[in-house]
């Protein structure tokens, strides 16, 4: 057995960047597929389905109208139909009875579908990173590794937020959702690892972002079943919540007779292509708020006619209003792995134990491999793993007979050959930053996107500083006692992730003495990627888009840093407390208590 080839093929799959598999594994819908009664399809839309409007010929209206049912759309859903009258329109399908999104072990095969009705839809940073969207309700929460940590008490100041109603918020989230984790032997070995190189102290299993060694939450529960945001619908009011699935909106409608444009309503079309509008009540607060995620916000606004006004022109959409920030300021935390292999399976796991130093610097791990034999033999065609195979071959040498001669060499490896497990290193509040251009005006199309990995030398320092860190812990007794592993040259670890062309960066083999050289090399994402629509130029403190009425962005496109070590705690409940923040601003102090 070729070691070096089976650690491509096992980065490809369990480094999340295998992209495509077989459209017979997706997992299907039936008919109990949307748990709730207020969950339906969008073509069953109907602008005068209640008695009163179609009586009066009227529409159908309502108080708030979010655009995107994900980690923060959820909560922040449920919570203001305590009170009023929700529209929630999500793009992607309900993902209650997709068996490759509801468990642990088909993880992998989550991310791997890129069939149309799929949770995760890819895209390819201009950086040459593969990276994935959500496109599901629930959102991110469907296709992440589960781990679930609380910001800082550092970032909650900063951003401005109510610490007390942000306590309050969180364990609204985990009374739901949230389990601790029966810690698994690869996490294990991790955390004495860590504790052995001095990332003290150790701080157990808590939520809290702390430095030092901890062990953090997740949304897998004992038998491996995740739960999402889309879970967090249970707290709804089922008589003032509709939400629609398969609902992709296509911009934002406004008045504009007025001084300032106005948000009345939104224009989207169902399932079945056809086109439908839901419109804003004309009472005094409702608002159309863009949850969409910090892809998807920032590309809805200038799909609406907010954003540089140059580059609306190219593309002939009205201008609603100029504003060169949207899109900007665009940025991803780099990640950097190393595989070790073993001589024996290695139990799956996915993120559990971090170790968080002072300088920004997370140290995580993964292990196993969740998929069966049939999903790494499949032909997974033109954004499989084999084409990253291939990313340093020139593209016009990328024929069809080389890439099938290619994948059919891969196809036997026995699954015995999938030993081992990563060390992640990823580095915090990264100070390079990119953009968001759209590419055309089809809102199902991923828009141009650029994070400048590394391009900032403080970023790169720190990577470098990572790397050397998890030489450290591999060296570790406790870790070697675990692996038992024979590879004792870093180096030579270092040069099978090289090799294994985990995107498509120009790679430099056998240069693993430029610890720089590799963290450029072999840069990948875990989708903590955030920005676009920034609190001071597109919105204010309160999240309302500034120059425009009735309208509201909220969720990570907001951030100019990822909340603690992993986002999706913190962006859920920020849902759920402007979902609060809202109704009290309207009822008063005592609402949504």
């Amino acid at each position: 057995m070729d070691l070096v080839g089976a650690v491509k093929i096992f980065l490809l799959c369990c480094s999340l960047l295998c992209l495509c598999a077989a459209t017979a594994s997706q997992g299907k819908e039936n008919s109990s597929e949307y748990r709730y009664p207020f969950i339906r399809r969008a073509s069953s839309f109907s602008s005068t389905s209640s008695p009163s409007a179609s009586q009066s010929g009227s529409h159908k209206t309502y108080d708030y109208i979010i655009v995107g049912g994900g980690t923060a759309g959820c909560p922040l859903a449920a919570t203001l139909s305590q009170n009023f009258s929700v529209l929630l329109l999500e793009r992607g399908g309900a993902p209650f009875d997709n068996v490759n999104v509801s468990y642990l072990k088909n993880f992998h095969i989550s991310l791997a579908d890129t069939s149309p009705t799929s949770a995760s839809q890819v895209f390819i940073s201009t950086d040459g990173v593969f990276n994935s969207r959500a496109r599901v309700l629930g959102g991110g929460t469907c296709i992440n590794a589960g781990f679930y940590t609380r910001a800082s008490t550092r970032y909650v100041a900063k951003a401005g937020w109510d610490a007390k109603l942000v306590n309050e918020s969180y364990p609204w989230i985990e009374r739901q959702i949230v389990h601790q984790p029966k810690l698994a032997p690869w996490q294990k070995a991790l955390r004495d690892g860590l504790l052995e190189v001095g990332i003290s102290p150790f701080n157990g299993f808590t939520f809290d972002h702390l430095y030092g060694t901890k062990v953090g939450g997740t949304i897998f529960d004992e038998s491996g079943k995740r739960h999402t945001a889309a879970d967090l619908l249970a707290e709804a009011n089922p008589e003032k919540l509709s939400v629609l699935v398969y609902a992709r909106v296509q911009r934002i409608m406004f008045d504009t007779t007025a001084k300032r444009p106005r948000a009345v309503g939104v224009i989207f079309k169902d399932e079945n292509g056809n086109q439908h509008q839901a419109f804003l009540a004309k009472r005094r607060g409702s608002e159309i708020i863009l949850s969409c995620g910090a892809i998807g916000s920032p590309q809805m606004l200038m799909l609406s006619g907010i954003g540089p006004k140059a580059e609306l022109k190219k593309l002939n959409i009205s201008v609603v209003l100029n504003n060169r920030f949207v899109g900007k300021g665009m940025s991803d935390n780099p990640m950097n792995t190393v595989f070790v292999p073993t001589n024996r399976p290695v139990e799956q796991s996915l993120i559990q134990t971090v170790g968080i130093t002072k300088k920004g610097v997370y140290i995580e791990a993964s292990s196993g491999f969740g998929q069966s034999s049939d999903s790494i033999q499949y032909s997974h065609g033109m954004m499989s793993a084999e084409i990253g195979q291939l990313s340093t071959i020139s593209p016009r040498q990328r024929t069809a007979q080389a890439i099938r001669e290619y994948a059919e060499s891969k196809q036997y490896l026995p699954h015995e050959a999938f030993m081992g497990g990563f060390i992640l290193e990823k580095i915090a509040s990264p100070l390079s930053k990119g953009h968001l251009y759209l590419i055309n005006t089809n809102v199902d199309d991923n828009p141009s996107i650029t994070f400048n990995y590394f391009s900032h030398p403080y970023d790169l320092e720190r990577c470098v500083e990572g790397i050397r860190m998890v030489e450290k812990i591999v060296r570790t007794q406790h870790f070697i006692n675990y692996t038992k592993c024979n590879e004792k040259n870093f180096d030579k670890l270092l040069n099978m992730s090289v090799k294994a062309n985990i995107n498509l960066v120009p790679k430099h083999t056998n240069d693993t003495k430029s610890v720089e050289q590799f963290c450029k090399d072999t840069v990948i994402t875990i989708w903590h990627y955030h920005g676009g629509c920034h609190v001071g130029k597109v919105v204010n403190h309160r999240y309302k888009v500034l120059g425009v009425d009735r309208l509201r962005v909220i969720d990570g496109s907001t951030f100019r840093e990822s909340p603690g070590t992993n986002p999706q705690a913190t962006v859920m409940m920020m849902g759920r407390y402007m979902g609060l923040k809202i109704l009290r601003e309207r009822l008063g102090a005592a609402a949504g208590k």
